[in-house]
C-alpha cells in the first residue's frame, strides 16, 4: 500500500516511523520565498514542483523523485538576468546522524560516498529541496554563448553597444601585471 500525500504550505518531515508500514508519495508545491537558499546567488522565479516516492531502506530512508522549477540569475560574463529551469532527478539514502562513531576515524567504502545523514526525527523535504536545486545550478551562468560580456576597461556591455576601448598591452586583462 503506497500512500499519495499532497502538501501546500506546510512543513514535511519524512521520518523512519512513518515509513514503518508503506513508502510515502510525496507531492510539493513551493512558491517563490519559501525556500532559504543560504545566500546563494540566484532567486526563485516560478514555483517549485517536487515528486517524491520516500521508502524506508532498512533502518535508512530513501528519498527519490524529480524537481521542476525556475530560477533567475546574473550573466557571469555582462551581469544581464537569465531564466533559467532547473529539473533535478534525484535518488537519495539518508542515515542518521546519531549512528556514526564519532570517536574513530573510520573509512567510508566507495558504495557509501553518496549517503547522507540527517539529525532528529527526519529528512525535511525543504532542505532535500533546497540542496539539490543549488546543486543543479551551475556554477557559471551564462547567458548565450556568444555573449561577449562587458568590457574590462569601461564596463559597457559589450552585447549591446561596442565601446572602442583599447585594452592596454595587447588584448589580456592581465598584461599589465607582466614585468617589465
Amino acid at each position: 500500500m503506497i500512500i499519495d500525500v499532497q502538501f501546500r504550505g506546510t512543513a514535511v518531515l519524512i521520518t523512519l516511523q512513518a515509513l514503518e508500514l508503506h513508502p510515502i508519495v510525496v507531492s510539493k508545491l513551493y512558491e517563490p520565498g519559501e525556500l532559504d537558499y543560504h545566500g546563494a546567488d540566484f532567486q526563485q522565479s516560478s514555483p517549485v514542483q517536487v515528486k517524491a516516492v520516500a521508502e524506508r531502506a532498512g533502518g535508512d530512508i530513501r528519498i527519490h523523485g524529480a524537481i521542476s522549477a525556475r530560477v533567475r540569475a546574473a550573466c557571469d560574463r555582462c551581469l544581464e538576468p537569465v531564466e533559467l529551469a532547473v529539473e533535478p532527478d534525484f535518488d537519495l539514502t539518508y542515515r542518521p546522524l546519531s549512528g556514526i562513531p564519532r570517536e574513530e576515524e573510520i573509512e567510508v567504502p566507495e558504495g557509501e560516498l553518496d549517503v547522507g545523514f540527517y539529525s532528529g526525527e527526519g529528512v525535511g523535504l525543504a532542505d532535500l529541496v533546497t540542496e539539490q536545486i543549488i546543486l543543479a545550478v551551475p556554477g557559471k551562468v551564462i547567458c548565450r554563448s556568444e555573449c561577449r560580456g562587458l568590457c574590462p576597461v569601461c564596463g559597457v556591455n559589450r552585447n549591446l553597444r561596442e565601446c572602442g576601448c583599447r585594452l592596454p598591452r595587447g588584448d589580456s586583462p592581465f598584461a599589465s601585471l607582466k614585468w617589465e
